[in-house]
């Protein structure tokens, strides 16, 4: 049965009701992905064989300009990249599930276009991920980031002062509408076809890093495998996106860290 019937520039879309067993099949597909992508990063320190430094029980850890070899910028790849499923992907399941809605009310292909867009979804995140293991890399060889993969105090002040500012730009605010919004953005940006499913997932997950990247950034200051803070930037993710008073939220987020920020940098 069909509830919305939008006219976006494109093209004529529809959203429907999915069952019931159809939306636990969706939370059930994306929620695996997050539990094994925790799974590895819980495990990850553990691993046997894995020699990057600066990360917690690695064989080598040191505080001095390190030289990577390609196998240390994979694994720190691979590592900000799964870290990035385990945060985003939860957040990502409303607008999952409405284009669910929308694609079976289109008819045929629906799974193959479902897990189309939440490809594109990941993509984007696996495109910040990259940057991110550059940074990473220009911090490592400079020794500006400790064996734990946390920066200087005065470093980690300075990025919570820019990410709380950041969380009140119009540019967050913007990317965080279409995060917040799954019929706003697709009424804006339909696309039909395998295609159009894996550009509109990749499309959605740009706007989410336009959103939360500041927050990743938050990382660096905490340590990079402090996995207590990669959940608990997660759980603010989420609620930031389904919260009602959105703008609350951010703006009472981006005074909290403007304000952790400077005792860090200036008092501590």
């Amino acid at each position: 049965m069909s509830v919305a019937s939008v006219n976006p520039p494109q093209d004529r879309i529809k959203i429907s009701v999915l069952p019931l067993i159809n939306r636990l099949a969706i939370w059930g597909g994306l929620a695996l992905i997050t539990i094994l992508a925790w799974i590895y990063l819980l495990r990850m320190p553990m691993s046997a064989g894995m020699d990057m430094p600066g990360m917690p029980g690695m064989k080598m850890a040191i505080s001095q300009p390190h030289q990577w070899m390609l196998g240390d910028a994979v694994t720190a790849f691979v590592m900000w990249t799964v870290m990035m499923v385990a945060m985003m992907v939860p957040s990502a399941s409303p607008m999952v599930t409405m284009y669910a809605g929308a694609v079976r009310a289109h008819g045929a292909n629906a799974s193959f276009k479902i897990a189309l867009f939440a490809t594109g979804y990941i993509v984007a995140w696996t495109l910040f991920s990259a940057v991110a293991t550059l940074i990473q890399l220009v911090l490592q060889k400079t020794g500006l980031i400790s064996t734990n993969l946390a920066v200087a105090p005065v470093i980690g002040g300075a990025i919570l002062i820019v990410a709380g500012l950041y969380q009140v730009t119009p540019l967050k605010q913007a990317c965080l509408r279409y995060c917040r919004s799954p019929l706003g953005f697709f009424m804006t940006y339909w696309r039909e076809g395998p295609a159009g499913a894996f550009v509109m997932g990749l499309r959605h997950g740009l706007f989410c890093v336009g959103c939360c990247w500041m927050l990743m950034a938050l990382l660096f200051a905490a340590g990079v495998m402090n996995l207590l803070w990669v959940a608990l930037i997660a759980i603010f993710v989420l609620l930031e996106k389904v919260l009602p008073l959105e703008r609350l939220v951010t703006n009472f987020a981006g005074l909290a860290l403007f304000g952790v920020g400077i005792w860090i940098a200036v008092v501590r």
